[in-house]
């Protein structure tokens, strides 16, 4: 069996030893007679796997006493909904800075709500930077501050924890979520779908500080309030069992990796390496800004846009799949999660090299 060079935007790459472990336990978990599938989530035996994912994702993050993870259902979108109906208490509106395709999609969902106050907003350079944050305009009596921290699609990312101004901060890091060291404690929400870092598709991890709970209208069904899932430890209707056990298995394997320090320097060598090749290139360009480059998301476009279908027809052939840039965006993109070994980025410079050679 030969594995290809994953550079999906998510669902992504899975680390081979979680994979393999997972096969070797499918059928019979540490000695139960059942998969995890067919487990009860009530069980014992569920209850094991529920308690040390919840213990590594605090471990692995430095999650406060004081903030509640919740593990939820519906994937980072449906919160998009949902964190202004549980947010708001009293308020009316929620600030929110736009810097690109899911933030976009983030205030779209939001508006319903609330009166949406942009902060900040980069469309004018097509998704290409960070804006400047002492241009941002943030309203003290709004409810909250949303950014989002990496944006897939056009591979922009924030280097720092933007100040909020007294506002709870809210954050979607879907897509860097354990790449990079941060300090939750700068934060009143962080939530993140669990498909290109933390495993498999399924589960959307919601970390919130205790003072923003109980804040949700009477109106909002019960799933979909924080307060009341935190009372059911998430389980409020029957959870996504087998997604936990893989976001388990992923956070041990981080562990063993050394951390999210480590998994930090690891993305700054991958993401430094593609990019200088890219850079040196006369056939490649990148069009984000240097300081406001993505880690995780690497877009790039070919100087003769003729050349993409051969380029991606190639690639496959050498083993080197999913690197067709989004559809609004065109071009290409390689999305370089934790999973993606510096051998796969190797792999891919070395094709590139060779491509432009040939062309």
């Amino acid at each position: 069996m030969t594995r290809i060079f994953n550079f999906s935007a998510g669902p992504s790459m899975l680390p081979e030893a979680v994979l393999q472990q997972a096969k070797d336990e499918l059928l019979d978990w540490r000695g139960s007679g059942m998969s995890v599938m067919e487990m009860s989530h009530r069980g014992k035996q569920f209850s094991s796997i529920a308690t040390e994912l919840e213990a590594d994702l605090r471990t692995l993050m430095g999650v406060p006493e004081n903030y509640r993870v919740l593990f939820l259902q519906g994937g980072a979108s449906a919160q998009f909904s949902f964190i202004p109906q549980n947010l708001l208490g009293e308020k009316t509106k929620a600030c929110y800075v736009k810097t690109g395709a899911w933030s976009e999609k983030a205030i779209k969902d939001a508006k319903p709500y609330c009166d949406v106050i942009v902060s900040a907003n980069s469309e004018g350079s097509n998704f290409t930077t960070i804006p400047e944050l002492a241009s941002w305009e943030i309203d003290p009596e709004a409810a909250y501050l949303h950014y989002t921290s990496n944006e897939t699609i056009h591979g922009v990312e924030f280097n720092t924890t933007p100040d909020a101004k007294g506002l709870p901060l809210v954050c979607d890091m879907s897509s860097n979520i354990l790449s990079r060291s941060i300090d939750v404690n700068e934060f009143g929400l962080i939530y993140a779908g669990s498909q290109k870092n933390m495993g498999a598709a399924g589960v959307t991890v919601v970390i919130v500080r205790d003072d923003l709970l109980g804040k949700c209208s009477k109106f909002v069904p019960l799933v979909f309030n924080y307060a009341e899932q935190v009372k059911n430890q998430s389980m409020l209707n029957t959870p996504t069992t087998y997604s936990w056990y893989l976001m388990g298995l992923v956070l041990k394997w981080v562990q063993t990796q050394g951390g999210v320090e480590s998994m930090e320097q690891r993305n700054i060598a991958k993401s430094v390496k593609l990019y200088q090749a890219i850079d040196n290139s006369t056939l490649y360009r990148n069009p984000v800004e240097i300081v406001s480059r993505s880690r995780m998301n690497v877009p790039f476009i070919l100087a003769n846009e003729a050349l993409d279908k051969e380029f991606l027809t190639a690639a496959e052939a050498a083993g080197l799949n999913e690197l067709k840039g989004h559809r609004s965006v065109g071009g290409m993109r390689a999305s370089i999660y934790n999973a993606m070994p510096e051998s796969g980025i190797d792999a891919l410079i070395s094709f590139m090299q060779e491509f432009e050679r040939t062309h």
